[in-house]
């Protein structure tokens, strides 16, 4: 199975390399990893402290880490901290301007021994994390066998995957290579110590952490304040096409609502399109000068979203009918109601549920949907009840960031 994993990463990294001309995010994954080593090396000629890695396969795991290495740069700050991404979407944002408590950050070569021997050799980590799922076996393997603790956290894990199968011995290896491992559930628990491995602990999903923390300081927009002040509002997040053939309807027939649109791919051509269809005056931030009046306003830009939550009533979070719901708990950590779109991979998203159980988040099919949905929070007590509701997920899971250093430190001290 390792020979034939080995292939498959080679054949994949060869296909990607001649492929890249005719696909955009193909070109990216190739080109930013040809300087890798070099940009590795120039660091680390320079850099001092012992190396804490942290592996991500993009930003939604990057928010996950967040929590986790303030946490680490707490109470190990003789440390310094490398982030390595696979998906270039991660890496071109995060790499785009400086991060808060991260010393550098790369790309993660293509996953071959050659690759994972040089990567490990040159940025020698005294200790390593990944993030929820994305793991490279040439990687994880070779840091064990240089007897680097080896940690995984945030893990979400479902009993159809490889690791769980009959004729997954091999990457039953990969799992059981981490010194500790922490997870989001009971069911990720109990499915790893069927590989007769425990250790590892439920301490739940850090990204309550970080929203938590986000929401207590989030950035300023004053230049918003004429525009949401003494209205209801609606900040729509991560919007993708089938969200708005929802929205759209819902838009135009209710004029007490002033709506925020952040699209998930600020695309002006779709922009356009979906001004087209609002008979509601609308305009993009980039338009902003202080003077404007609108009922809906697109966010055109990067980097915003967790904090435009300040400002709704209730949100909307985009991506449930297509791809992949986001993050519903950055909305949440503002103590309000959340909807989104009826999920086709529920068991990918499980904070959709016990949003639901909870009674702050609420799934719609439809315009209907959401019209009845919308009409049920209008009850002020109904309204209350899930703000409330939205708080008491959000308190009942913070905390796991700090669990997780203890039995870190715990486990360092000890070896």
């Amino acid at each position: 199975m390792k020979s034939l994993y080995d292939f498959s990463i080679r054949t994949f990294s060869k296909l990607a390399d001649i492929s890249k001309g005719s696909h955009d995010k193909l070109e990216k994954l190739v080109d930013g990893r040809k300087d890798l080593f070099e940009r590795l090396t120039e660091f680390k000629s320079g850099f001092e402290k012992p190396i804490a890695w942290f592996h991500v396969a993009s930003l939604g795991e990057y928010e996950q880490a967040k929590p986790v290495i303030s946490e680490l740069k707490n109470r190990m700050p003789e440390h310094g901290v490398v982030v390595s991404f696979f998906s270039p979407s991660g890496f071109e944002i995060a790499s785009g301007r400086a991060q808060e408590n991260v010393d550098f950050i790369t790309y993660l070569p293509f996953d071959t021994l050659v690759n994972a021997q040089r990567f490990i050799g040159i940025l020698d980590p005294k200790i390593g994390f990944f993030v929820k799922y994305d793991l490279w076996a040439n990687h994880i393997l070779e840091a064990k066998n240089k007897k680097i603790p080896l940690f995984l956290f945030s893990a979400s894990m479902r009993e159809d995957q490889i690791y769980f199968k009959g004729y997954g011995t091999f990457f039953k290896k990969i799992l059981t290579s981490f010194d500790y491992i922490f997870t989001q559930n009971t069911q990720t628990k109990t499915l790893i110590e069927s590989l007769d491995f425990h250790q590892v602990s439920v301490t739940g999903d850090t990204r309550y952490d970080r929203v938590k923390s986000i929401a207590e300081t989030p950035k300023a927009f004053p230049e918003l304040l004429p525009l949401v002040q003494g209205k209801k509002t609606m900040v729509v997040g991560s919007a993708w096409e089938e969200d708005m053939k929802v929205l759209i309807p819902f838009i135009n027939a209710h004029q007490d609502y002033f709506f925020i649109i952040a699209p998930h791919d600020i695309n002006q051509e779709v922009l356009a399109d979906w001004k087209s269809k609002i008979s509601r005056p609308s305009l993009k931030y980039s338009e902003l000068s202080g003077r404007e009046t609108a009922a809906i306003l697109f966010i055109d830009n990067i980097g915003m979203l967790s904090s435009l939550y300040q400002f709704a009533h209730t949100a909307y979070v985009g991506g449930a009918f297509g791809k992949g719901l986001h993050n519903i708990l950055e909305s949440l950590a503002y103590r309000i109601p959340v909807i989104f779109g009826e999920l086709k991979q529920d068991r990918k998203f499980p904070e959709a549920g016990i949003s639901i159980e909870y009674g702050c988040g609420f799934s719609v099919s439809d315009t209907r949907q959401l019209e009845k949905t919308m009409a049920f929070l209008s009850d002020q007590n109904h309204y209350l009840q899930a703000c409330h509701a939205a708080e008491k997920l959000v308190n009942d899971n913070v905390g796991s960031s700090k669990k997780i250093m203890d039995t870190v430190i715990t486990k360092i001290n000890r070896a």
